[in-house]
């Protein structure tokens, strides 16, 4: 496989050449930024208890009744 990837490499133009030697150099870098970043757990967020939002929210009395934008369609 080796020399078959450097056969192929050898036969492109020079500008091509550098254009691989370029994706290469960009490949290294991302590996060794994922190797650097270390796995952090993500931030647990407190339990939500039954409950908790009474009171944040009220809804008017008038809540279930038809919308008077809507009457022609009634």
């Amino acid at each position: 496989m080796d020399n078959t990837v450097l056969s192929k490499f050898a036969s492109l133009p020079e500008d091509m050449q550098s254009e691989v030697e370029h994706y290469i150099d960009f490949l290294f870098s991302k590996v060794k930024k994922e190797k650097s970043v270390k796995k952090v757990a993500p931030e647990k967020k407190p339990d939500r208890k039954f409950g908790s939002g009474k009171g944040m929210f009220t809804i008017m009395p008038d809540f279930d009744e038809p919308l008077e934008d809507f009457k022609e369609y009634m």
